[in-house]
């Protein structure tokens, strides 16, 4: 049975009260990591299902929910990044990225255009089981402008019984035209009522601590995941390196340079330099809502030491410092230089903190 989490119960009990007035396009949106996919997942599985059960949901029992559980269900499809190897597994896709020669070829970390028109000539085809077809799109916000444009033809024309799941947590940078011809559903934060439910039920190992959850902003699958890859005690590590105050960028540059390329607990838990900055980023943002008059957020055990760090900073300074990180964050996938790239971020940082504009 597909999991539906505490926290969006709600959203779901919304979604099958429609019954057969569901749209054939719906946009699921909310921040990373509450659980979107699964519930995209869930609802296709009940659209499929021949005999759901009373709270809405797939039975897991009849042929067609044997043959999704298989993943070989021809009424289902998926568009995801080919770069995504555990969902393309998990959907039985075929692992591709062999190139002539037996070399490795790099994955697409986009949906493209062949994925699409796959999935439209699938979709003409009568259903398998006489019953509904779905689609899932996830993220769609990794469709190029031409896949993206191929599937609005979806969206203007959707084949008959077809529903299309679009998930996404950066719905402006979809086209205006595909977000207009969804029906568009907002996955919520979960409350803190929820999140102590969702901690006592836990049954993963390594649970999952308050420190991790707040380090993802609340985001209980976004924190389960880091926990499964060993992160916690990187996240540690990078705190610990900050909350001595004063830094030498250049030689703390180093450091994580080699942290990050040579580190065999950082190779091993998949930790690089994106979510090295993005947790710089969360770090300036604490910084800056105690220079605001805010609260910690996102190293509530660091507190202390962050509030004596702010006072170094004027309101002003931390502002333009949480704003110029906005910036280095959307370069931190491609830098020209990751060690320069290192060095400038942390410059940038100590000046804030000395009181000198950048």
């Amino acid at each position: 049975m597909a999991v539906i989490h505490p926290w969006l119960e709600p959203l779901w009990t919304r979604l099958t009260a429609l019954g057969e007035r569901l749209p054939h396009a719906l946009l699921i949106t909310g921040a990373s990591g509450l659980g979107k996919r699964d519930l995209a997942e869930a609802l296709a599985a009940r659209l499929l299902c021949e005999t759901p059960d009373a709270g809405g949901q797939a039975c897991g029992h009849c042929t067609s929910c044997q043959w999704r559980q298989a993943g070989t269900h021809p009424d289902l499809r998926r568009l995801v990044p080919e770069s995504e190897d555990a969902r393309n597994t998990a959907d039985g896709a075929p692992e591709t990225g062999e190139a002539g020669g037996g070399e490795s070829k790099a994955k697409s970390t986009q949906i493209v255009i062949g994925q699409v028109r796959a999935a439209q000539e699938a979709l003409t085809l009568t259903s398998h089981r006489g019953g509904r077809r779905a689609l899932i799109v996830d993220p769609a916000e990794a469709m190029n402008p031409f896949t993206a444009n191929a599937l609005l033809k979806l969206l203007e024309e959707p084949p008959d019984a077809c529903t299309l799941i679009l998930v996404s947590s950066m719905p402006r940078k979809l086209l205006p035209t595909i977000r207009s011809r969804c029906q568009q559903w907002h996955a919520p934060h979960p409350g803190a009522e929820a999140l102590r439910h969702w901690q006592a039920e836990q049954g993963e190992t390594p649970r999952v601590s308050a420190s991790l959850l707040a380090l993802c902003g609340g985001m209980p699958l976004a924190a389960r995941r880091l926990a499964a890859q060993g992160i916690e005690t990187l996240a540690e590590r990078f705190a610990n390196d900050l909350a001595e105050g004063e830094i030498d960028p250049l030689r703390l540059a180093g450091q994580w340079e080699a942290w990050i390329k040579k580190d065999k607990t950082a190779l091993a838990a998949g930790f690089g330099l994106p979510m090295l900055v993005e947790w710089m980023q969360r770090w300036v943002s604490d910084l800056a809502a105690l220079r605001l008059g805010g609260r910690v957020k996102y190293f509530p055990a660091r507190a202390e030491r962050l509030a004596a760090l702010s006072t170094r900073m004027s309101a002003a300074a931390a502002g333009n410092c949480y704003n110029e990180f906005v910036n280095i964050r959307r370069a931190a996938n491609h830098p020209l230089n990751p060690r320069l790239f290192l060095e400038d971020m942390l410059m940038r940082y100590a000046r804030t903190l000395k009181g000198v504009r950048p």
